[in-house]
Order: C-alpha cells, then sequence, then structure tokens
C-alpha cells in the first residue's frame, strides 16, 4: 500500500494521523513518516484500516437496530 492509499484509507475511516497514532499507542510523527523516503507502511495496517471501517458500520447498524425498538419487540414475545 502507497501513502496516498493509506490516506484515503484514513479518511474513509473517519481518522487523523494523530488518532491513527493515539488508538496504536505511537507518536504522530512515527505514522507521518511511513510511506516516506523507503520507509515502508507495515503490511498489517490496509486490513487493520478494513476491519476499522466495517466495525465503524456494524456499530451504526447495532445503534440503529437499538433505537428502532426492534430489541425490545423481541424480548417481550421471547418471555
Amino acid at each position: 500500500m502507497d501513502k496516498y492509499a493509506f490516506n484515503d484509507l484514513l479518511k474513509t475511516a473517519g481518522l487523523s494521523k494523530k488518532e491513527f497514532a493515539e488508538i496504536l499507542g505511537t507518536t504522530g510523527g512515527t505514522i507521518s513518516n511511513w510511506g516516506n523516503e523507503g520507509r515502508e507502511i507495515p503490511y498489517w495496517v490496509e486490513s487493520w484500516l478494513h476491519l476499522y471501517i466495517e466495525n465503524q458500520h456494524c456499530k451504526k447498524i447495532k445503534e440503529a437496530i437499538s433505537k428502532s425498538g426492534v430489541c425490545d419487540l423481541m424480548d417481550k414475545k421471547s418471555k
């Protein structure tokens, strides 16, 4: 993955480099250096970001279902 694809994935994930660094427990400088001057972006970053994005979508769906009251109806039917 090149730095442009990395930046696009970060944007899709709604994360800044600083936020991503905080999640990983590293510095923003480390993240900013990835893809520059021969510094490769770690192999696991692309799949991690895809999973993060998918998880964010799942959270939104779960929240929408909870707000709809569907779960409450199911609980009442099972009793």
